[in-house]
């Protein structure tokens, strides 16, 4: 499935790979799942989802980056995804680079998301050089702002912005916008 070799990152407990045949089902399941999409537009069926692999795939070719498969080493089950994009869109703050995930529910709650967030945002900073990163979501997603702000990530009001893919009045337009440059994350970063 993949023409491109996509770098595995090693966590205490997850594998962050590239992408494979038999994590479509897994991730249109995932995508399905309203819980899942309580933040989204909406849910995906199968051929949107399908689509989404496709574009993660091609964009590891284009790009030299992008969003790994993640699964639980401990019995290689596929848990969702993490990784680094470019935002689809024009905003105040683009162009950007994002680290973003989305895992089944049955993985919340474990601290997948910050481990693997982490490991992305390494890669990102030392494998890409990146000057900053950034991470955005809806003010009531809680669970993701945890997320960013245990990775260090700082959010300045003044930076939150009304998605533009989205119409006026719908009721996840606006999102909070959380940075982290490169210099605070040396700061803060163990060594490895």
């Amino acid at each position: 499935m993949n023409a491109v070799a996509v770098p595995e990152l090693h966590t205490e407990r997850l594998l962050l790979r590239g992408w494979r045949g038999e994590d479509r089902a897994p991730f249109a399941r995932l995508n399905a799942d309203p819980r899942v999409a309580e933040f989204l537009s909406a849910p995906l069926d199968r051929p949107e989802s399908d689509a989404f692999v496709d574009r993660i795939v091609r964009h590891w070719a284009d790009d030299g980056f992008g969003i790994w498969a993640v699964e639980r080493t401990e019995d290689r089950s596929f848990l969702g995804f993490t990784g680094l994009s470019a935002p689809a869109f024009e905003a105040r703050f683009t162009p950007a680079i994002e680290v973003g995930w989305r895992f089944a529910p049955d993985a919340w709650g474990h601290g997948y998301a910050s481990e693997a967030a982490r490991a992305a945002v390494r890669f990102g900073f030392e494998a890409l050089e990146l000057d900053e990163i950034v991470s955005f979501t809806v003010p009531a997603n809680s669970r993701s702002r945890a997320v960013m702000e245990r990775l260090g990530m700082i959010r300045e009001p003044a930076d939150d912005f009304d998605h533009p893919n989205l119409p006026e009045g719908h009721p996840i337009r606006r999102h909070v916008l959380y940075r982290l440059d490169r210099s605070a994350w040396l700061a803060t970063s163990p060594s490895t």
